[in-house]
């Protein structure tokens, strides 16, 4: 009872806007096509030449892509682009956290089930902020995704952000930020407009790879919003949801289940 009315209150408790079902849906056909015609540029210079669609499963499918050998190679390559970020934020930013940031891998106990994620340093200045990143297997990991998804989780994206806000004057719920205080929106919309500071950064430019997988995360925030509107406001079935994120994303048919059985149980907060 009530659905469309309470889908369109969960879309401007996640986003801040008043934007319909609808007009969220156009504007992430829209944004696919955008990012599918930089694909259509971009991938002769990774060396493809097929249909812009399909660039993201021929990424995937690439050993070139996977180099490391070890956890260990993967963690000190996340550190050469923590440095060369940390020398050029000056740049760009006038106030900086005193907190600093650490790089660990995600431990074993967890790293089958986790994501990538970061958690914030403590008040007192005792702990630093931990960028964590998730890694199954060394040998296929992809080098295409680790630097926007540094600049997202790191720096300037959550740390940054949640760094800040121990520091600042503010009231203690502000400090102590979490999604329930705090629209994802918010949280995730900075970093979301971090990593496009790769590009002032200059960490896409003249590399093709880094600036895919900035372009492939895009495209992926571009199909959350075709599917959970689809699902919540247009009918569509939990198979058809699955399909547009494995045709769009290069996804296996798992991914795309767990993505999607993820987005039905929670409406419009992929929408944020």
């Amino acid at each position: 009872p009530n659905g469309a009315a309470w889908y369109q209150m969960r879309i401007k408790d996640n986003t801040t806007t008043d934007l319909t079902p609808d007009q969220i849906h156009a504007l992430g056909l829209q944004e696919v096509a955008r990012i599918q015609a930089l694909f259509a540029e971009l991938g002769p210079q990774l060396g493809y030449t097929g249909p812009a669609i399909d660039l993201p499963q021929w990424v995937a499918n690439e050993s070139k892509f996977k180099s490391f050998q070890s956890d260990t190679e993967i963690l000190n390559a996340y550190r050469q682009i923590d440095a060369q970020v940390q020398s050029k934020l000056p740049a760009l930013f006038s106030l900086l956290p005193k907190g600093k940031l650490e790089l660990q891998l995600e431990p074993e106990l967890s790293r089958a089930t986790a994501s990538d994620h970061y958690t914030p340093p403590s008040a007192d200045g005792t702990h630093p902020g931990i960028f964590w990143p998730v890694v199954n297997d060394a040998k296929q990991y992809s080098r295409v995704g680790m630097v926007t998804l540094f600049l997202h989780e790191g720096q300037p994206g959550h740390h940054l952000h949640a760094a800040l806000l121990k520091e600042i004057d503010l009231p203690k719920f502000r400090k102590f930020n979490t999604e329930n205080l705090n629209s994802a929106a918010f949280t995730e919309g900075w970093a979301l407009y971090s990593e496009t500071l790769g590009q002032e950064l200059g960490l896409y430019r003249n590399n093709p790879e880094a600036y895919f997988g900035h372009l492939k995360d895009e495209l992926m925030r571009a199909t959350r919003l075709v599917v959970d509107t689809g699902i919540h406001a247009k009918g569509w079935t939990r198979e058809e949801a699955m399909l547009t994120m494995q045709k769009n994303l290069g996804y296996s048919e798992e991914r795309a289940k767990n993505q999607i059985e993820r987005y039905m149980v929670l409406p419009a907060q992929a929408l944020s």
